[in-house]
């Protein structure tokens, strides 16, 4: 609760250190060239020399199976002894990546190692050649290396510790990068600008900008898309030049609600309509203090135990009916709630109840 509080007590301060918040962006900041992007990329391999933290051969069929071919590739045949394979240095992996727009054949990127069977440690392993592919089953790199998980852990007799997760690590530069994927900017007679946030305001602000730089070569034609026409122009001088450029993103009124750990995210320009707010909670604590009753020495009486019940009633009458002024601030709003004694939990369910009521000028949106 007090860390929870603390953010709530923290929250106007920080609305007010991000009260100008009209401050500008580039233009590459938040909008992608369509067509550049990443591609992702996965495959299955073998990590081997670990310490015994493998996987169970005789449970990980999988594993037992991706050995044996691995070995018969590599001319060792364990065909008629395959069950009697009983190795716990090696582990079925699974290897993610993300091919970067414009990667080259022959250039590294990272790459992801996940365990697939029941390994309890991919630390200090070796991960084999595993062909990456991507969506259309090509293959389009190649990963081999020592991958590191960064986990520490350390075992005693009756107590254990473990900090980072031991089944999942990286490999820097872990793939060489076999495939390219075509994609050419030259000669392209126009091209689209994709929104990461859609908003029609900001695309029709980045068009502005652009055409205040270069004249009239950019049309916002949605709230995601702004078409940029070449005209036979250097296009990565071109694009060099625009992103460059600086606008003042808009955003809508949005309110976010994680119901599951009591976080609210509100926008700037959440607006509320006049209303009216009480809050309170009827909390009843019923506390057992039993006594024991002691007879008199040489009396005829017996120890019994007497039951002693205090019971306390908190109806919160205490609290008082709040009235919110119309078109108040997203900070006069916190500082209304904060004033009610309104606990993160309880400002979920009023704000639901505003927006229910009409009174909330935003977007509420419940995860």
């Amino acid at each position: 609760m007090l860390p929870v509080l603390a953010l709530l007590l923290a929250l106007p301060a920080l609305l007010l250190a991000a009260g100008p918040a009209a401050a500008q962006v580039r233009i590459k900041d938040v909008a992608d060239v369509e067509g550049v992007r990443d591609n992702q990329l996965v495959g299955y391999g073998l990590v081997v020399g670990l310490p015994g933290t493998g996987d169970k051969l005789r449970t990980a069929v999988f594993t037992r199976q991706s050995l044996v071919g691995m070995l018969e590739r590599l001319g060792v045949n364990t065909r008629d002894n395959e069950k009697q394979l009983d190795t716990r240095n090696v582990a079925a992996v699974m290897v993610t990546a993300n091919l970067p727009s414009f990667a080259r054949s022959g250039s590294r990127i990272d790459v992801a190692v996940s365990a697939l069977g029941d390994s309890t440690n991919l630390t200090g392993g070796t991960l084999l050649v595993t062909p990456l592919l991507g969506a259309d089953g090509e293959v389009y790199a190649v990963s081999q290396g020592a991958l590191a998980t960064g986990a520490i852990g350390a075992k005693g007799a009756a107590a254990s510790v473990q900090r980072g997760v031991p089944t999942a690590g990286r490999i820097a530069n872990g793939a060489i990068v076999e495939r390219e994927i075509p994609f050419e900017l030259a000669g392209q007679d126009r091209l689209r600008l994709s929104l990461r946030n859609p908003d029609l305001t900001t695309a029709q602000r980045i068009a502005a900008a652009i055409n205040g730089r270069l004249g009239g070569v950019a049309t916002a034609t949605d709230p995601r898309t702004v078409v940029l026409l070449t005209h036979g122009r250097d296009i990565p001088g071109l694009l060099g030049e625009i992103e460059q450029l600086r606008i003042t993103p808009d955003q809508s009124a949005r309110v976010i609600i994680e119901e599951a750990s009591g976080t609210i995210v509100m926008g700037a320009d959440v607006r509320i309509s006049t209303v009216a707010i009480a809050q309170g909670n009827l909390t009843i604590r019923i506390t057992e203090t039993p006594q024991v009753s002691q007879p008199a020495p040489l009396s005829n009486g017996q120890t019994a135990v007497v039951p002693r019940t205090g019971i306390q009633v908190d109806d919160q009458n205490g609290r008082r009916l709040g009235i919110l002024p119309r078109s108040v601030t997203l900070q006069e709003l916190v500082n209304g709630l904060n004033s009610l004694g309104v606990g993160p939990r309880d400002m979920i369910t009023i704000l639901q109840s505003i927006k229910a009521a009409g009174a909330l000028q935003a977007e509420l949106e419940v995860r």
